[in-house]
């Protein structure tokens, strides 16, 4: 007699092949979705109807089987598989992969998810975030750039909006100073007069001396007075050891004094007190000899110290910036002696600002247990202070070698930039970079090889590195790190909920998000300008829905069948 169990049977058959068809064409859809997971419909035969538990074998006849009669199929569950897809490249290198385990974290109004699709990009707050808006989340970093991992937030990434500056904080000098030159005996001098071969006097006929009032000072060609309150001594043109003085301005007050115009000479050419004479007597700086009113220029020793000065590097301008005249009849009567050379080099402050500093060798004294040179640090940007910096020795001994490499500390004022002052470095002679010798050859050099600090740059690009790191160019030429970008892995990732748009949830079998950095452990390596692609299997799904139709066909032959036999009972019933 046919049987109704049958029916349901079939049906619970024609069931599930319908839901895996479901399944099945949802992966085929998904074929071509950013890191989508291919999904299994897992089937289970239902329980069955226990017609005979089946006998134990007794002495004198065997045992029997039991005899059960199946119910039907239904749904185990479903399964994704969370191998890894093709890596494609994209060259964009907002879009990212993850070769391995792990997840992307995001979030969405509050609430935290988790993506493999690494489809990101900027907003308009330069925010990165996913294709529906979502935002990544990583590890921001402090002031020095360094990555400060433990709180997870936005990532920002200000193209065309960064900029930064640093300060210089070293300097590397390399090259050779010749040992075989002379050593330092005198230094330049340059007189000013007021005609050719006098010096001036005072409006009473007295040679001017050091407390004579400019505005006393008397024109050797009209008697009237050479200078007038309100007008500027410019000086412009003038040399040292061959490069020009920075320009340079006096403003005469009522009571400016000849020694206020001698410490400006000083200051403007870089000439410092060395608190001791020269080797030929003479004392480095300015001065005015009250017996003839002639002022002399004494320069300081080595032949990169020599100061020149010609009778229009000086000039008398007034209120409205016209020239008025030139006072002073200059003569360069000798230069300065001693092996010596100059070396320029541009570094930076807080702000980028671009701060020239120059450093000046020259041969002091050698025996036969080497040779002893003293440094000089000049700066034009040293504000409100003069060029001259500081000074120093330092010692070679007899084969060339520096005998202490102590880091000279170089300090400029950067008074009324904004910047951070003094511009503090330290300025090394032998290091890692390269070494000052001082060994006999023709002529000195040295020049910086390298320097650290930078201008100021704003962020052009940036690139994403296989453990997460994001690290920006500056068009500067600088690198520095922006954030990280950590990833999540689960205990069992099958236990993860599916929230669509490529997004999944803790789920309760999943288990707790830890944070990893990308290539450490278990977790995966980011590859940056790169998409993971579906890991459907086209093959196997078209197998499966061949398999899927046929159980379908198959099922519903079986209801068509019992149908027939129900209606041959109904038959024989009339």
């Amino acid at each position: 007699m046919a049987s109704t169990t049958a029916f349901y049977t079939a049906l619970s058959g024609m069931t599930v092949h319908a839901r895996k068809l479901d399944v099945i064409g949802n992966n085929i859809a998904n074929v071509n979705t950013t890191a989508y997971k291919q999904t299994r419909l897992n089937l289970e035969n239902r329980f069955s109807r226990d017609l005979s538990p089946g006998t134990a074998p007794l002495d004198t006849m065997g045992g029997t089987n039991p005899y059960q009669v199946g119910l039907g199929v239904g749904i185990s569950g479903t399964q994704k598989k969370f191998t890894v897809g093709t890596i494609s490249p994209t060259g964009n290198p907002r879009d990212l992969a993850i070769d391995g385990d792990g997840f992307f974290i995001v979030e969405r109004d509050g609430d935290r998810f988790y993506t493999r699709n690494g489809a990101f990009a900027l907003d308009a707050d330069a925010t990165l975030v996913t294709v529906n808006g979502e935002t990544v989340q990583g590890y921001g970093v402090d002031s020095d750039y360094n990555v400060v991992e433990g709180t997870l937030g936005e990532i920002s990434i200000p193209l065309g909006e960064l900029q930064i500056a640093e300060a210089t904080e070293e300097v590397d000098l390399a090259g050779n100073l010749n040992a075989g030159g002379d050593e330092a005996s005198a230094g330049s001098v340059t007189r000013l007069l007021a005609t050719s071969t006098t010096g001036y006097k005072d409006l009473s006929g007295d040679f001017a001396t050091s407390s004579t009032k400019l505005t006393s000072l008397a024109d050797p060609n009209t008697g009237a007075a050479l200078f007038t309150a309100g007008q500027t001594i410019r000086l412009d043109g003038a040399t040292r050891g061959g490069a020009t003085v920075p320009t340079a301005e006096l403003t005469v007050g009522a009571g400016t004094k000849v020694s206020d115009f001698l410490s400006f000479l000083n200051t403007s050419l870089g000439i410092h007190d060395t608190s001791t004479a020269n080797p030929d007597g003479s004392f480095p700086g300015a001065t005015i000899d009250s017996a003839t009113g002639v002022i002399t220029v004494v320069g300081n020793t080595g032949t990169a110290a020599t100061i020149e000065i010609d009778e229009s590097d000086i000039k008398t301008i007034d209120s409205d910036g016209a020239l008025v005249d030139l006072p002073f009849v200059t003569s360069n009567d000798s230069a300065s002696v001693g092996e010596s050379d100059r070396s320029g080099m541009i570094v930076y402050d807080s702000l980028g600002n671009s701060v020239e500093v120059s450093v000046v060798f020259t041969l002091v004294s050698k025996d036969t247990t080497g040779t002893t040179w003293r440094y000089d640090l000049f700066s034009p940007d040293n504000e409100g202070s003069g060029q001259y910096l500081s000074s120093g020795t330092v010692q070679f001994d007899s084969i060339g070698e520096l005998v202490t490499n102590d880091p000279i500390s170089v300090s400029v004022s950067r008074s009324g930039t904004g910047a951070t002052s003094p511009l503090t470095f330290t300025m090394l002679l032998s290091g890692t970079n390269g070494r000052m010798t001082a060994l006999t050859d023709t002529p000195s050099r040295f020049s910086p090889v390298f320097r650290d600090g930078v201008p100021t740059g704003t962020l052009e690009q940036f690139a994403v590195n296989d453990d997460g790191t994001i690290v920006g160019a500056f068009d500067n030429g600088v690198t520095r790190t922006l954030g990280q970008i950590p990833v999540a892995r689960f205990i069992n990732n099958l236990g993860l909920l599916d929230r669509g748009g490529s997004l999944f949830s803790e789920g309760v079998n999943s288990g707790s998000a830890s944070i990893e950095i990308p290539g450490e452990g278990a977790a995966g390596p980011l590859v940056s300008g790169a998409l993971e692609l579906s890991n459907v299997d086209l093959g196997q799904e078209f197998i499966d829905l061949i398999l899927t139709s046929t159980g379908y066909s198959a099922s519903s032959r079986v209801i068509q069948t019992t149908d027939q036999l129900m209606q041959q009972l109904l038959v024989i019933g009339r």
